[in-house]
């Protein structure tokens, strides 16, 4: 492998073993049709990724848009925490069937298969990447206009493997105030850059906290750096997260399709438009 290897095959003329060895994209379920797939990512984990990836969820089903959810945080599931389940996820021999959530989001992940939700994932790498592109395709979806992938923390090998393996359309990318976060966030954006896949937005979680009286903002982690971030994103599309003891609240009871707030309307109306 050269040292200046991109991890893109496609894009590459040289004849080495990981070239020989390319992952291919995989085949979607044959029951199942996915519109639009985006991946929601972050550089480090504690930013909030599954918190937006489910309000994501959330908000393109108020618009009516048929919605999936494939939790590829393996070893820390957290999607499932945040919905009740009208119809819980299910197998046959062949096919997996994703949990319905109340609303009506489609959502497979391990802790809804694990016989206790506490049971800990103790894979190794090639195990965890395999189960995620199991869940693309031996998950029957159905008909879906947009399908979020929440992703885990970094640049490991689960999104390498989402990226080299699934159609993704392009991702979001979730970060934090703080100055360290400046850096992790260029190493997603380089790493997108290296796999040829679109950023199409960025967000800030945990920007500030408004008081209930006054509506003046705090900004507890120092002044919002969203305009440095996205910079690095390239991207205009932004929208900035608050700390909110509500949200935090509705996740906890697993009631997050309920919340209120209007934080990301303008930037979902983006991402689902580009």
């Amino acid at each position: 492998m050269s040292e200046q290897c991109t991890h893109d095959c496609s894009t590459c003329s040289a004849n080495c073993e990981s070239r020989e060895n390319a992952i291919q994209k995989e085949k979607l379920n044959e029951h199942s049709s996915v519109k639009k797939v985006i991946a929601v990512v972050s550089g480090k984990g504690g930013v909030g990724k599954s918190l937006v990836c489910g309000l994501m969820a959330t908000l393109a089903r108020r618009m009516d848009l048929k919605t999936a959810v494939l939790d590829a945080d393996v070893t820390g599931p957290s999607i499932p925490k945040m919905f009740k389940f009208a119809k819980a996820a299910d197998a046959d021999d062949t096919t997996l069937y994703p949990a319905l959530t109340a609303t009506g989001i489609k959502v497979m992940s391990v802790n809804l298969l694990l016989q206790n939700e506490t049971d800990p994932v103790i894979w190794r790498g090639p195990v965890i990447a395999g189960t995620v592109k199991q869940f693309w395709t031996d998950v029957d979806w159905g008909d879906n206009d947009v399908m979020f992938i929440d992703m885990p923390p970094g640049t490991g090998d689960v999104p390498l493997t989402v990226f080299q393996s699934l159609p993704v359309d392009g991702i979001i990318i979730v970060t934090s105030p703080q100055e360290l976060v400046g850096m992790v966030v260029q190493k997603a954006v380089n790493m997108a850059e290296m796999m040829n896949i679109p950023i199409l937005g960025l967000v800030e979680n945990m920007s500030y906290i408004e008081c209930p009286d006054c509506l003046k903002r705090i900004y507890p982690f120092g002044e919002s750096r969203i305009a440095e971030a996205a910079a690095l994103a390239k991207t205009d599309n932004t929208a900035l997260l608050p700390i909110n003891p509500k949200l935090a609240a509705a996740c906890d009871k697993g009631m997050l399709e309920l919340f209120e707030g209007d934080w990301l309307d303008g930037f979902i109306a983006n991402i689902l438009k580009a």
